[in-house]
């Protein structure tokens, strides 16, 4: 990886290709995340409850160690299927916090439990999709730093109030907002990333692959 001069806030690979500068983009699975999840738009109950979840749980951490545990993640959250999740009892919670192979938080965990509770409860008022999907912001100029890059803003703000509303936890507005970048309802790629503008090409991200 090599900082293109004109522009300290891209970088160009071994394989010739703009991409964000993002810390840790040198390890292939985190460049495997920005170039294919990242920013596009995520569909589906499970796969927006997962992101959300995952957002909570990386507060105070890398994405990076998030990402390395996501399939321990979804083992021990049944792949983020609402319906048993909210099934899960105090001793679902000890248990979850003897597993290594996840971030071991009692508060994280028992948001996740939480925030699967009121999705189920959401479903009567249109689910967790539509929520999400209808505090997606207009199009706004594309940034060409990170610092650019607003850590929140008023529709995460809105959103974040709404989902506390409803019943979910460790939904701050920053959490929020990274999430809405990790669903796709924005994309703050940078200007000059070959990723940038790409989510709008008719892509979707329904679990951990894109598909077209």
């Amino acid at each position: 990886m090599s900082i293109t001069p004109a522009h300290p806030d891209l970088t160009v690979g071994p394989d010739g290709v703009v991409r964000c500068a993002w810390p840790g983009l040198a390890h292939a699975d985190y460049r495997d995340y920005h170039d294919r999840e990242w920013g596009k738009p995520v569909h589906g109950e499970a796969p927006l409850l997962e992101r959300l979840c995952l957002e909570g749980f990386q507060s105070g951490l890398s994405w990076l160690v998030i990402l390395r545990k996501r399939p321990a993640f979804r083992r021990a959250f049944h792949h983020f299927d609402a319906d048993r999740i909210a099934g899960f009892t105090e001793a679902d919670v000890e248990r979850l916090l003897e597993d290594e192979q996840i971030v071991r938080n009692r508060r994280k965990i028992e948001a996740t439990i939480q925030n699967a509770r009121a999705t189920l409860a959401l479903r009567e008022q249109g689910g967790l999709e539509e929520l999400l999907w209808t505090h997606a912001p207009e199009p706004t100029p594309r940034p060409r730093t990170f610092a650019e890059v607003p850590s929140q803003t008023l529709e995460s703000e809105l959103l974040a109030k709404r989902l506390r509303k409803v019943g979910f936890a460790q939904v701050g507005p920053t959490t929020v907002y990274a999430a809405m970048q990790a669903c796709g309802l924005v994309d703050d790629h940078l200007a000059g990333c070959f990723r940038a503008g790409a989510s709008r090409s008719g892509s979707r991200v329904t679990g951990l692959h894109a598909t077209s």
